[in-house]
């Protein structure tokens, strides 16, 4: 049973605020950037990403410097990797599983070399609040205003290569550099996540809020709003939830957001056969 008492207690600690705001940031990136990366179909890239991320950090971790840096340069790393090795669509899925099993492999050898807490280790896999200090989320801030920034200043011409790519090189986006700074801005906040929610499971952040918005609507813009919406109940809900039996983050943010994807298939269940009804009923009853 939910402990009121306990999590209202937890709630007024500083650390677990302080990764309140950072699940609340990590939200709105991963929400905003979410419906592209479904449009664009590289979700199995934000895992890819992922793992590199997840090598960055592994190896922060063993020199003793902070984990969110090590983040930001694996992911980074990855997704030029993906961007100018996977730029055909018929490459794309053999490299990112590639550069998947060799971060995911590099990270674990890193990891073996590191003398500390076991707890860090888990934690760069599945997450860990308390691993979130004020460094770590000004660094997070700062990452997350510049990728919005960025998104913003390419974001009609990213769309429009997104939704129908045949037409935007016929008239003249540069969708590969597109897809290049697109991939780096997925990277960023692929890595953002890493500490939150965990290399193994960040996914369920940054693709299942879009996804399950994709189900219930077809605009742009209604879709983002649906995916921020549904990233930051997931973030924060999967945080407060998380406190009182002391679980990883990670599985109540997972639950969470399949829990919104299973409602929003439901209601586009629902909604299309009401359609066919509705058309079945006005369709002329032959002579």
């Amino acid at each position: 049973m939910f402990d009121f008492a306990l999590t209202g207690k937890l709630l007024g600690f500083d650390f677990v605020q302080t990764a309140l705001l950072a699940a609340g940031v990590l939200g709105l990136v991963a929400g905003l950037l979410g419906p592209l990366i479904v449009a664009r179909r590289m979700s199995f890239a934000v895992h890819g990403t992922a793992e590199l991320a997840f090598t960055g950090a592994a190896g922060a971790l063993l020199v003793g410097v902070t984990v969110g840096y090590g983040a930001l340069a694996g992911a980074v790393i990855a997704a030029l990797l993906l961007g100018v090795l996977g730029g055909r669509e018929s490459d794309r899925d053999s490299v990112i599983g590639v550069i998947l099993s060799f971060g995911l492999g590099v990270g674990v050898l890193l990891l073996t070399f590191y003398d500390g807490r076991t707890a860090n280790k888990f934690g760069l896999l599945i997450g860990q609040i308390v691993a979130i200090d004020p460094g770590d989320l000004t660094v997070l801030i700062i990452a997350s205003v510049v990728v919005i920034v960025a998104l913003a200043l390419i974001y009609r011409p990213l769309l429009f290569a997104s939704v129908d790519p045949v037409v935007a090189v016929a008239r003249g986006v540069p969708t590969r550099l597109l897809t290049l700074v697109f991939a780096v801005l997925v990277g960023i906040a692929t890595a953002l996540g890493v500490q939150i929610v965990g290399s193994l499971l960040v996914v369920a952040l940054m693709v299942t809020p879009a996804a399950a918005a994709a189900r219930v609507t077809a605009s742009p813009w209604k879709a983002t709003v649906l995916a921020v919406v549904f990233a930051e109940v997931a973030a924060l809900g999967g945080i407060v939830l998380s406190l009182a039996p002391g679980k990883p983050v990670s599985a109540f943010v997972t639950a969470i957001s399949f829990a919104i994807y299973v409602v929003c298939r439901l209601i586009a269940f629902m909604r299309d056969r009401g359609r066919k009804v509705s058309a079945a009923d006005a369709a002329p009853v032959p002579s």
